[in-house]
């Protein structure tokens, strides 16, 4: 009994370490077929743009195409090590105020839509503003004094 148990953890090791190759196999070849399932000439410009989608919120940048031609004409840029991070200015487009709008009519807070469109709640807010989605503050009047506006009573003659 004790034999037939030990032979049967043999066998279930043996089957594990076929499986775990097998799966290692097929795991290298799925990604080694990723950049080409994705449209890029070269593993180069896939990591690239992986990079690009990291750093932006997993946003892509569109391009004209992602081919060969699109992909080898544009060499990659240098890095650039700063001590103090700085934003990168938010590129507003037509389609990102069509958006900022739907989300907006959708009940959406500023908050929600700058996190859903990747930019910030600021330029969310100016894009609201410019569409007439935002009610302006308008410049209240001064407010009198309490002595202008209280009723004036006068004393009855004597």
């Amino acid at each position: 009994m004790f034999n037939d148990q030990l032979a049967k953890l043999q066998k279930a090791k043996a089957d594990l370490q076929q499986l775990e190759s097998k799966i290692s196999a097929e795991r290298a070849a799925a990604l080694a077929k990723l950049p080409a399932d994705f449209g890029f000439a070269s593993l180069e410009d896939f990591i690239a743009a992986l990079k690009d989608a990291a750093k932006n919120g997993g946003k892509l940048k569109a391009k004209a195409g992602r081919g060969a031609k699109a992909t080898a004409a544009k060499a990659p840029k240098a890095a650039v090590t700063k001590a103090v991070k700085v934003g990168k200015r938010a590129k507003i487009t037509d389609e990102t105020r069509a958006q900022v709008k739907l989300l907006s009519e959708q009940g959406k807070t500023g908050e929600e839509i700058a996190k859903a469109l990747g930019i910030s709640a600021p330029s969310v807010q100016n894009v609201k503003k410019a569409l007439g989605l935002v009610k302006s503050r308008a410049k209240a009047a001064p407010a009198a004094s309490a002595v202008e506006a209280a009723p004036v009573v006068e004393a009855p003659a004597l």
